[in-house]
């Protein structure tokens, strides 16, 4: 039976579909992200974001497919959890865009969609890596503009789509060294493969083969190790942070008061925009356009807005801390207790951590952390949970420790999203969000505060244990499943049947003759009596070095290690 329009029943069933098809198989993509170690969890970041986009589209009363289309990529980005989660949000914000004055969509509007949302993608990344969900997206957009040519059925354009995806899949090892290595396929592109199987199913009520729960057997799951842990494919989407240091804003009322006659293009300006700065948000309607970038040239953000209209609204960190109200000297906050958000008295700073483990709270608030985001390894928190954050501060400046690369994008999505001037300071690990915070001077301004803090990081090296749940080898290394690894930087360096043994042959690489402190945080899986252990093997072999052993809490991860 030959479709030839989606309607707002077909498109809301395809959203809810294809919600429900990659909650199904969340486990087996957080497989294929799970190199030895059991914290994959892209098909969780995933599913969560697409849930999220559901029920923004299931809350809306409107017929217009174009409208839902906005809901679902407003519901995207507010939901959007770790890298992956955010690219998706950033291919149906393109989607949404191309559909935004459709009632109903024919073959071509949602060939043209698809096409749109890559482009839309590709340019939100500031070095976009193939090999990744986006090839998998390109793929099956050129798939549906080949399809369209021939059929106006859009049931059958969707099937294009969906082939061309898994074609895509496919060339994922063979792109990505990474992959290759191991013969595993991006596990991102394998959740985008499941929400186009969910539209055709939605779109067509027929399940594909691979519609039930996917499963792996032993065999498969074997076959499925992901090289990437903290190296992940995802984490390739983090650019290095370049030292821009004026977070600026501005909102420009588009014809008024314009100093040129050339026409406003959204994508013209934020070509211009990227190439002085990052972390760019660049939103836009027929009567304003919205701008977020970190630059160290603001004027020249300034002017290009002035091209095309009245600056309405206009934010730099540095510009606010000149006119800021310095906070009473006899307001205190303990460092053990959050502060309490009074609307009358906003506080001056915020310094949001993201932490798993109650000891490793605790740690962060004695450091001087005002505010907690529960999460990390195995539960990334979403752009919206940062914005709720960063918001019930009640600060007048914040600064977020995502304290993990795949958190990195999601806090800057969410930066761009609030009225306050937020600093993003790229900690990867537990270990470098708690030498940042000794870099924190709350006197100082926010650029000043993020630039010290990010220069500290490279004084710090994080050391992580957890064991191996199969069997592989990765740079040369052999894994054994049940085995004990050392992770140093990212990087796999030791593995060994016994976890006090790995520690130790673990600490023998990280330590150097800088090193002065080595601080030991234990976490559910491990115990006080073998820290000790580990901190009496120090004393023995490096007597100059003070160690330090707290009880961190933290899942995974029996022993985390910072040396600096």
């Amino acid at each position: 039976m030959s479709i030839e329009r989606i309607t707002k029943k077909e498109f809301s069933d395809m959203v809810r579909v294809a919600s429900h098809r990659l909650e199904k198989n969340a486990k087996f993509v957080n497989s294929l992200n799970v190199f030895p170690v059991p914290d994959g969890d892209t098909g969780t970041n995933m599913s969560l974001t697409v849930q999220s986009g559901f029920k923004a589209v299931n809350e809306s009363e409107s017929e217009s497919v174009g409208v839902l289309g906005k809901a679902l990529a407003k519901g995207l980005l507010m939901g959007a959890r770790g890298n992956s989660g955010v690219i998706t949000s950033q291919l149906f914000r393109g989607f949404s865009k191309s559909i935004e004055s459709k009632e109903e969509l024919s073959a071509l509007d949602l060939a043209k969609a698809f096409d749109d949302g890559v482009k839309t993608a590709y340019k939100a990344v500031m070095k976009p890596v193939e090999g990744t969900i986006l090839t998998v997206a390109r793929f099956g957009s050129e798939a549906g503009m080949k399809a369209v040519k021939s059929s106006t059925d859009v049931a059958e354009l969707m099937q294009a789509v969906v082939d061309g995806a898994k074609v895509g899949l496919e060339k994922t090892p063979s792109l990505l060294p990474v992959l290759k290595e191991v013969g595993v396929v991006d596990s991102g592109g394998q959740g985008l493969v499941f929400i186009y199987e969910g539209f055709l199913e939605g779109l067509t009520g027929v399940a594909s083969p691979a519609g039930e729960e996917h499963t792996p057997d032993e065999t498969e799951m074997d076959e499925m190790v992901n090289a990437t842990h903290h190296q992940s494919v995802q984490g390739q989407f983090t650019s290095e942070d370049i030292k821009n240091g004026y977070c600026t804003e501005m909102m420009v009322e588009l014809g008024k008061d314009a100093t040129s006659d050339e026409t406003f293009d959204n994508d013209k300006m934020r070509d211009y925009l990227s190439k002085i700065g990052d972390s760019l948000i660049v939103v836009s309607d027929d009567e304003v356009v919205k701008v977020h970038v970190h630059t160290n040239y603001p004027r020249k953000v300034w002017e290009e807005g002035r091209k095309f209209g009245s600056l309405v609204k206009v934010k730099i960190d540095n510009m606010r801390i000149q006119h800021e109200t310095i906070v009473d000297d006899d307001e205190e906050t303990s460092v053990n207790n959050l502060p309490k958000a009074d609307p009358q008295k906003p506080v001056d700073y915020a310094v949001i951590a993201v932490s798993s483990g109650d000891g490793l709270s605790t740690l962060f608030q004695s450091l001087g952390v005002t505010n907690i985001i529960s999460g990390g390894q195995t539960m990334n928190p979403s752009t919206n949970d940062i914005v709720d954050a960063i918001k019930s501060s009640n600060a007048k400046r914040a600064i977020v420790l995502p304290n993990n690369g795949n958190i990195i994008m999601a806090a800057k999505q969410a930066a761009g999203l609030v009225d306050i001037p937020v600093a993003i300071v790229g900690t990867k690990t537990i270990s470098q969000g708690m030498t940042a915070m000794l870099s924190f001077n709350p006197e100082s301004d926010i650029d000043e505060n993020k630039e010290n803090m990010e220069d500290s990081l490279d004084t710090v090296k994080s050391g992580q244990v957890t064991q191996a749940i199969r069997d592989t080898e990765i740079d040369g290394l052999k894994i054994t499943k049940g085995h004990f690894m050392g992770i140093v930087d990212g990087k796999i360096t030791v593995d060994d049947e016994n976890i006090l043994q790995a520690t130790e042959k673990m600490l023998d690489k990280m330590i150097d003759e800088d090193s002065e402190v080595i601080t030991i945080l234990v976490g559910k899986d491990g115990n006080q009596n073998d820290a000790q252990k580990i901190s009496d093997y120090l004393s023995d072999n490096y007597e100059d070095l003070e160690t330090e052993v707290h009880q961190g809490d933290q899942p995974v991860y029996p022993y985390l290690i910072a040396v600096e």
